[in-house]
């Protein structure tokens, strides 16, 4: 179960950072930015391309390797309750955001709650 877990994680950071590096204008305002300059380009695409596809590499490996599914699951814990608790400041603060603001944070949510369970009832 924390090999899917890890797996899937992994699954969902390459295909957010494959989608960001290939669209990056079109996926970069449905996020909200409404434009980027050349500097903003290159960030989105090292955060929103390199970060994700960096976090992809990181959950495979994890998943791979039952020795690593603990520390994996600790870097899922500590990546999602940042996180979780940025989105539900901003939601807070700057709200109404777009659709899609929405649907990645319930997404965060759902995999923050799955960590938190998996963690609570995994085996020593």
């Amino acid at each position: 179960m924390v090999a899917a877990y890890l797996y899937l994680n992994g699954a969902l950071f390459a295909l957010f950072a494959i989608w960001c590096t290939l669209a990056p204008a079109r996926t970069a305002r449905a996020l909200g930015y409404a434009a980027l300059d050349p500097a903003g380009r290159s960030e989105y695409l090292v955060i929103y391309g390199g970060l994700q596809l960096g976090l992809a590499v990181a959950f495979f490996l994890f998943a791979s390797n039952g020795v690593w599914h603990r520390i994996g699951l600790l870097s899922a814990l500590s990546l999602y309750a940042g996180v979780v608790a940025y989105r539900a400041i901003t939601l807070w603060i700057v709200g109404p955001v777009p659709a899609l603001t929405w649907a990645v944070a319930t997404l965060e949510l759902a995999l923050l709650v799955a960590a938190s369970a998996l963690w609570l009832t995994r085996t020593p």
